[in-house]
């Protein structure tokens, strides 16, 4: 079979789109192949001429440029040279995000989508993806070493995983994630400055937005200078809270490890005031100062302070939530991320899934901590 034969010059000529980097690193669904292979590709045709029964069927290939930045994992590098012959041809659509073009493309063509991703971070800026059952394909391998295209439910995900995802995908872009995907506890947990003197962009006390540092040979590194950042202490951890009025955020605020804030119609100078995001009739249904909530050694808790009564549901998996409660008054309760608590009908305040570093970090070591240890591994050495 010629794999070219069936490589489409654009998308509009396409009849399916694959996500070439996705499909040449699925190792969890076609191994036994190293790493990186183009011969995926091939199973994946395959598989779609069966699918289809259409022997020209034609696909538009879309890869990351770190597909061929990282040419060495390729086992035959006849397939790299192969790829980058592609790529000038252009039978290949080379991005930095393939992801973002893919669904760019999938949305304006309503053409299907080969790949194992499930796209959970892209889905604020493509609502489209959530609960579509029809347009992505995965590649799944056969007991006879073939392949079998398979529709993804892709689910209804929830904005807490949805943030968490997004978060995960920053971490990831930063160098910032280490082995088992677990994020970099010990740079992210602390302050960094830039030696140049004029540079503010991790600076906390000259800085408005602070960055995260980008690992470079594992070092800390500025974006913009590349020179090595100078650590300058622990990092305080940020709590983000959403205001959603029947069903829309119209308002986002921080909360500073240590700090409280109270929540209301008109809480005071230093709390979160609703008045001005409230229809007149629903305002007189929330307290001047409705809740409390504060940030206390990594954990955020909320309590009822009000006259008319706070109700609260839990975040659950796959976008679902526990029933709605009534939150006992003069009360700390946990308040975590994707948990709701209803001041009044349709003003809910909710917790963003988007954890910042400090807590991001302390959630990953306690997962770290609950995953259960293989009975296969390997007992740690002990030094003398």
């Amino acid at each position: 079979m010629s794999v070219e034969h069936h490589l489409a010059a654009s998308a509009e000529r396409a009849d399916y789109l694959v996500e070439l980097s996705n499909v040449v690193r699925d190792t969890s669904s076609v191994g036994g192949l190293g790493p990186r292979s183009l011969r995926r590709l091939g199973l994946v045709l395959r598989a779609l001429m069966e699918l289809t029964g259409d022997p020209d069927v034609s696909v538009y290939l879309v890869a990351d440029t770190s597909l061929l930045g990282g040419h060495r994992e390729f086992a035959d590098q006849a397939e790299v040279r192969r790829l980058r012959g592609w790529v000038a041809d252009g039978l290949v659509e080379e991005v930095d995000d393939a992801d973002e073009r893919v669904l760019d493309l999938a949305r304006m063509t309503s053409l299907p989508v080969i790949t194992g991703d499930r796209y959970v971070d892209h889905r604020p800026e493509h609502p489209w993806i959530q609960g579509n059952t029809w347009q992505f394909l995965r590649p799944e391998a056969r007991p006879d070493g073939s392949v079998a295209l398979l529709a993804m439910d892709m689910g209804v995900r929830s904005a807490a995983e949805i943030s968490r995802r997004m978060e995960l995908s920053a971490l990831k872009k930063q160098g910032l994630l280490g082995p088992s995907r677990t994020p970099l506890a010990e740079v992210i947990m602390r302050t960094w400055r830039c030696p140049e003197l004029r540079c503010t962009l991790y600076d906390i006390h000259k800085g408005g937005r602070i960055l995260l540092p980008r690992m470079r040979r594992g070092v800390p590194t500025c974006e913009l200078h590349g020179t090595p950042l100078v650590g300058e202490g622990p990092r305080l951890g940020t709590t983000q809270l959403k205001a959603v009025i029947n069903g829309t955020c119209v308002a986002r605020y921080t909360l500073d490890e240590g700090s409280e804030a109270h929540v209301g119609r008109l809480p005071g100078q230093v709390g979160i005031a609703l008045h001005s995001l409230l229809p007149p009739q629903v305002a007189q249904q929330v307290s001047r100062r409705h809740v409390t909530v504060s940030a206390r050694s990594g954990a955020v808790l909320i309590r009822d302070i009000s006259t008319y009564g706070t109700r609260v549901r839990r975040a659950r998996r796959q976008g679902a939530f526990g029933p709605w409660e009534k939150l006992p008054p003069q009360t700390d309760r946990p308040f975590r991320p994707g948990d709701e608590a209803e001041l009044s009908s349709g003003v809910v305040l909710t917790r963003s899934g988007r954890r910042f570093p400090a807590e991001l970090a302390d959630a990953w070591r306690t997962e770290a901590a609950r995953t259960p240890v293989s009975p296969t591994a390997a007992a740690p050495t002990r030094r003398a």
